[in-house]
């Protein structure tokens, strides 16, 4: 299950170890830990990070279709929890140690800054593969934070980006080592502390407002039969 500590004026959001699949409960403790950010003070930023061979795996398919009569609200959950992500009120960084994809790579994506491993795991949206098309929000963000050329290549072919391939595609905005990628990501999330607060929150919600309303709006998935 998710946790949240804080270093100085970083909050480390750790989303676990294993897939870290969006359970409800887990997007529920993601969303308890963006309340805590968003109501402290003063500088602050936002670190996430995962451990293990997966940052996140997407969404919990089995729960999904154990749980029919909740795929409503499940959905909505879902597409609300990378609306909140883009809306927190503190500088986002999420650095990937291991496989992120589908709805992981998309909340990656909901982060400001991405870090990555270069040498581990690939960054995927393969739902032209599992045959789950995009929702109408989740386009709008995925098309809000990649160039036209990637978001289609990412989105049509379902393409598995390493780290140094992420970030020749502008996906990720550096490609680290091992040893790297926790310290860099921190010192990255240290220096934007400053940034916080409801000017940021605004500046956010205006250059992301067709995607925050796309989800907003809800709109199921197409899964396969």
């Amino acid at each position: 299950m998710p946790t949240l500590r804080r270093t100085d004026d970083v909050f480390v959001l750790d989303l676990g170890e294993g897939e870290n699949r969006f359970t409800p409960g887990w997007m529920t403790a993601i969303s308890d830990a963006l309340d805590e950010v968003d109501a402290a003070h003063g500088p602050r930023a936002l670190l996430t990070v995962a451990r293990g061979k997966f940052w996140s795996n997407g969404l919990d398919l089995e729960w999904l279709v154990a749980h029919p009569a909740e795929a409503e609200a499940y959905v909505a959950q879902v597409q609300g929890l990378l609306a909140r992500m883009l809306s927190v009120t503190a500088p986002t960084v999420a650095a990937l140690q291991g496989h992120t994809f589908a709805a992981g790579a998309m909340l990656a994506l909901a982060h400001d800054t991405l870090v990555m491993r270069g040498d581990r795991g690939f960054f995927c949206l393969p739902e032209v593969d599992i045959a789950i098309p995009f929702t109408p929000g989740m386009s709008d963000l995925v098309a809000a934070r990649l160039t036209p050329q990637t978001a289609v290549e990412a989105m049509t072919t379902g393409r598995r980006y390493g780290g140094h391939e992420a970030q020749a595609a502008g996906i990720v905005q550096l490609a680290l080592s091992e040893d790297d990628l926790l310290p860099s990501a921190m010192a990255l999330a240290a220096e934007r502390a400053a940034k916080a607060g409801a000017t940021l929150r605004t500046i956010r919600t205006t250059l992301f407002r067709r995607a925050i309303a796309g989800l907003g709006a809800g709109g199921g998935l197409d899964l396969p039969g």
